[in-house]
């Protein structure tokens, strides 16, 4: 198949959006590929296209749990062979994956960074016919990223150990010092670089005075009955409390932060996916790289920790292109708290 035809028949697209096209070229040139695209810019078809046209499988790495399942389910409704390897399976079902993989039933397997350090994974990827390895949410990578993984940092061995499979790390947001430390740290052989414009001319962007958040919100909220939406938060403790203060007014909220059970996050996160629920409170835990189309307004009850972070965050909005609404509350006491959390950060982290 052609790129094209894959496109058509896969996720029925007649056309393809802005340097979409151009990306996927690069990758089926064997080149190494950076490529920044705003969020709902398309990033995911970068690499999927790619590894279906080409034979063999391709090798994607995906830092969240929830994301790599969203992504596999996603691909699973259009018919294509996907799969993940992750913690949150049992040895047999990841044998299981392993084996179908190696019988070449499996077109695109997602694991996470944690699992590429495992040796015997390692061993068994070497037995693959690898057509390509995409790094996703990419400034992981990057010591000067916004939201940065040392895991990530061990993906090196990637291109030592595959020199000939083209590499393609993707990524919403990344300032120039992070797209080279990106290249750097993935030892990406001369990449074609692509940068899509940020501007995200369907968003409309507000700050307002940080009083009386819950009230505003409520206010917000009146003649939206119909609309989804993410308010994020800085602590767990404000997450439950205003999520409780919503519901308390009848509205379908529910709080999402890294300290709830794993099965009672992924039941939230299912349920908000699914139009159960009209909105979350949540910690940044929540949102990288979820697929929702219909998100028509993201606020911020706190400061975001800095522009990358709340450009990626508010990116959550509008992803079908029509009009959302994005508010941030500020507050000066705030910045006083960010600066607080800050000082706790080891020496390296608290002077980036």
């Amino acid at each position: 198949m052609t790129p094209q035809e894959a496109l058509l028949r896969y996720f029925g697209y007649k056309q393809f959006r802005p340097l979409q096209e151009e990306i996927i070229g690069s990758v089926l040139e064997g080149r190494d590929t950076l490529a920044l695209m705003p969020t709902g810019g398309g990033k995911s078809l970068c690499y999927q296209i790619p590894a279906l046209v080409k034979p063999g499988v391709g090798l994607v790495v995906s830092p969240l749990i929830a994301l790599m399942k969203d992504q596999v389910e996603g691909l699973r409704q259009n018919e294509i062979a996907a799969a993940f390897i992750n913690s949150a399976q049992s040895h047999s079902e990841q044998d299981a994956v392993m084996e179908a993989a190696l019988r070449g039933e499996i077109k695109l397997l997602y694991v996470s960074p944690e699992k590429m350090q495992s040796e015997r994974f390692r061993m068994f990827i070497e037995r693959l016919d690898i057509n390509l390895l995409a790094v996703d949410e990419a400034h992981c990578v990057s010591f000067w990223g916004h939201d940065f993984r040392p895991e990530y940092t061990q993906l090196h061995w990637l291109k030592e150990r595959f020199p000939a499979v083209p590499v393609i790390a993707l990524t919403a947001t990344a300032d120039r010092l992070t797209r080279q430390d990106i290249a750097a740290q993935l030892r990406l052989r001369d990449p074609n670089i692509f940068l899509r414009s940020f501007d995200r001319p369907n968003l409309r962007l507000e700050v307002r005075p940080g009083v009386d958040r819950v009230n505003e919100i409520l206010r917000f909220l009146q003649n939206r009955s119909k609309d989804a939406g993410i308010v994020y938060c800085l602590s767990r403790k404000s997450v439950e409390s205003l999520a409780d203060k919503l519901c308390a007014k009848g509205i379908r909220a529910a709080a999402y932060h890294a300290g709830l059970d794993p099965k009672l996050r992924a039941r939230v996160q299912e349920d908000f996916l699914r139009d159960n629920l009209q909105v979350i409170c949540a910690t940044i835990a929540f949102g990288m790289g979820i697929d929702k189309p219909n998100v028509r307004f993201v606020i911020h009850y706190n400061l975001p920790k800095n522009i990358e972070s709340y450009y990626q965050e508010i990116g959550r909005a509008g992803r079908d292109g029509l009009p959302a609404d994005t508010v941030l509350f500020y507050a000066f006491n705030d910045l006083m708290l960010q600066r607080e959390m800050i000082q706790e950060e080891d020496s390296s982290q608290r002077e980036i």
